[in-house]
């Protein structure tokens, strides 16, 4: 059994069983029969009539989510919320996307040998998903893996993250609510993490879809089987360049949410701030008082706005690290901790470039500031690690916006606003050490569909 707390207090929720090596492989042969048999592969309106009752269905159950949300994973209700709305229209997203998307011609008749022929292609599933999703946000990351396999009639098994199994479980099961043949989504609780590697390695297995650190994510893409494809969704260490031309008054609330929220759990979450010289102390005076005036505590009061890690072992490592970056120079503003999983935001100026804080994901409620005189420069220290996700560069000045969106390597750079940034109908992907494949629900539905080509001969 496995025993779920309350990120914030660590007070128990209730307990769920796990799965052992039987009911893996039973799992795994319920979800490859139905992919192999292809005649009862569920038409797309059937798809859709089932997406869009699942959406209805989690309307009904908004404020329960947001609950559940904010118990398990420790994200501010209001946050939570938000989270739960998202989840509800990523749902109606997918069904949608089945309206427009769909094969395409390929030439014929351009050569003589391809005369009196026609060729098009059609979308199919890919096969068997194996999705394995992250726990800071436990409802809307299981929607971009769950609602695309149903949306291109992919059979699921998905592991949710141990801590934040719960809304996992119940989508499961509303997903049955909703018309889905048992069988076709079902959900998976490794007993144990080498159970879990069996899960990816099996050669049932078509598609990988991992939310999760680069380690896990890349070591798991070396054991698949082959042909199988994946889509890793890793971190960053999201860089920010504050131009000299920027309004700063206007930027503090995007800069605040950005870096704060869900406690910095986030993997695009602002951590690496890059303020020019000529307004550094602006900036900073601005900064530190927004977010010491940031409402820290229990996620499940509406007021507050930084919540809990999501355990113990991970707050004393964010705090080690943002001790051992003062031991080294670094200067503080705000920090301290509430509680055993719950710490202060904090603020750093100038800490060495070369500590846990400026070189790694921290993952935490904490952000860098540093300061420089050259934009170029700026580019060149956001480029630095081998770390790219989404970055941003806050100006008025149309020149600094063009040249830090050409020269970012990033594979979105935001203007006039935070890195955190996202819609879950854009495309959303890390580069280098930070990802693999593209997420966002229609892209996702797109990785998990093979191609394939129909050639009629006349005549």
């Amino acid at each position: 059994m496995l025993t779920i707390v309350q990120a914030f207090d660590r007070q128990p929720i209730t307990e769920v069983p796990t799965d052992d090596a039987t009911a893996l492989e039973k799992k795994l042969d319920t979800a490859h029969t139905f992919f192999r048999n292809r005649s009862a592969w569920l038409k797309a309106h059937q798809r859709i009539d089932v997406l869009h009752k699942l959406a209805a269905l989690m309307e009904g159950k908004r404020e329960h989510f947001a609950r559940q949300i904010a118990r398990e994973g420790g994200k501010p209700y209001t946050d939570a919320m938000v989270e739960t709305n998202r989840a509800i229209d990523g749902v109606r997203g997918a069904a949608e996307t089945l309206r427009t998307r769909g094969g395409r011609e390929i030439p014929m008749g351009v050569t003589p040998s391809s005369e009196n022929r026609r060729a098009w292609t059609i979308n199919e599933p890919i096969g068997v998903v194996a999705a394995i999703s992250a726990f800071n946000h436990p409802l809307n990351l299981i929607v971009h893996q769950l609602a695309p396999a149903i949306a291109t009639g992919c059979p699921v098994i998905i592991k949710p993250a141990a801590a934040t199994p719960l809304n996992c479980l119940e989508m499961v099961q509303l997903v049955q609510e909703a018309g889905m043949p048992p069988g076709w989504v079902q959900a998976f609780l490794p007993e144990s993490r080498e159970l879990a590697e069996a899960f990816v390695a099996d050669p049932r297995v078509a598609f990988l879809s991992f939310i999760g650190s680069a380690s896990v994510g890349w070591h798991l893409r070396s054991k698949l089987a082959p042909g199988a494809r994946c889509a890793l969704e890793h971190g960053g260490v999201a860089p920010v360049i504050i131009d000299q031309s920027a309004d700063v008054e206007r930027l503090i609330e995007p800069m605040a949410k950005g870096g704060y929220y869900h406690a910095g759990q986030v993997c695009v979450s602002v951590q690496r701030i890059y303020v020019h010289e000529s307004l550094r102390q602006d900036f900073s005076d601005r900064f530190a008082r927004r977010v010491q005036a940031l409402r820290t505590g229990d996620p499940l009061l509406a007021e507050t706005e930084v919540g809990p890690l999501i355990t113990p072992k991970e707050a004393d490592r964010v705090q080690a690290w943002i001790d051992e970056a003062v031991a080294a120079g670094a200067r503080p503003i705000g920090g301290g901790r509430l509680s055993e999983t719950t710490l202060y935001p904090t603020i750093l100026l100038d800490p060495p470039k070369t500590a846990k804080v400026s070189t790694l994901e921290v993952f935490g409620p904490l952000t860098c500031v540093y300061s420089f005189t050259d934009l170029d420069d700026a580019i060149r220290e956001a480029n630095s690690l081998p770390e790219a996700f989404q970055s941003s560069i806050f100006t008025r000045d149309l020149g600094s916006a063009f040249r830090a969106a050409e020269q970012l390597d990033a594979s979105a750079v935001m203007v006039n606003d935070h890195t955190a940034f996202r819609v879950d109908w854009m495309p959303f992907a890390g580069r280098h050490v930070s990802g693999h494949g593209v997420g966002g629900i229609p892209y996702t539905m797109q990785e998990m569909t093979a191609e394939k080509m129909i050639v009629f001969r006349a005549g």
